[in-house]
């Protein structure tokens, strides 16, 4: 693979993540989230969102199994009941539609 051509995947991959930070914190319910949003939340977005950068090939099987994973660690660490954790879980899942577009 050209160096060139790394460039235009990690600027890709780049872009999708910024497009995922963005619609979780102003997407349709984005000032009722901030409002809302636990300190716990905030900082699983953030690890979905840094785990995004080490993902070898960002797709969907790739970022619910993410999201899955990090779900199930803030679940026992964070004393979080199972509703508001799938709730969070789908909402997560939810965003691939808004990230693959920003893929194509």
């Amino acid at each position: 693979m050209k160096k060139s051509d790394k460039m235009i995947g990690a600027g890709i991959a780049l872009a999708a993540i910024a497009a995922a930070a963005t619609y979780f914190l102003t997407g349709k319910r984005g000032k009722e989230n901030k409002e809302k949003i636990a300190a716990w939340t905030l900082k699983m977005k953030g690890e979905v969102l840094e785990n995004m950068k080490k993902l070898k090939e960002l797709n969907k099987e790739n970022y619910l199994a993410l999201v899955d994973e990090v779900a199930i660690r803030y679940e026992r660490a964070e004393r979080v009941g199972a509703a508001e954790m799938k709730h969070l879980t789908d909402e997560l899942k939810g965003a691939w539609a808004h990230i693959s577009k920003q893929l194509k």
